[in-house]
């Protein structure tokens, strides 16, 4: 089983061929292939290979499924005592990505 550790958006992701994941909202449209050079870590067959702190010539290959907005939060500040009320919402932005292929 191969599966690697990338960083988008300021995350990480363990990713195998096949999976989809979300990430944060890349610039690109649907059904474009991105590519995630920033790999962590590589595991093929058993054997590791760790980056200091990136994997030289590694790289995940994907396609974009969609890009999307998630449900809305609701941010609610109240003060007491002070009549002082805040009501906020927050939809954040997303790419919905599937991993074709990893390359080590």
């Amino acid at each position: 089983m191969t599966y690697a550790v990338i960083e988008t958006g300021g995350k990480q992701y363990r990713v195998t061929e096949g999976d989809v994941i979300y990430v944060e909202k890349l610039g690109a449209e649907a059904e474009e292939s991105v590519t995630f050079d920033k790999v962590l870590a590589v595991v093929a067959d058993g054997k590791a290979t760790i980056g200091k702190p990136l994997v030289e010539g590694a790289a995940v290959t994907g396609t974009i499924l969609k890009n999307g907005r998630a449900k809305k939060i609701t941010i609610f500040k109240m003060r007491p005592k002070k009549n002082s009320r805040q009501k906020q919402g927050h939809r954040q932005p997303y790419t919905k990505v599937q991993i074709d292929k990893i390359s080590h």
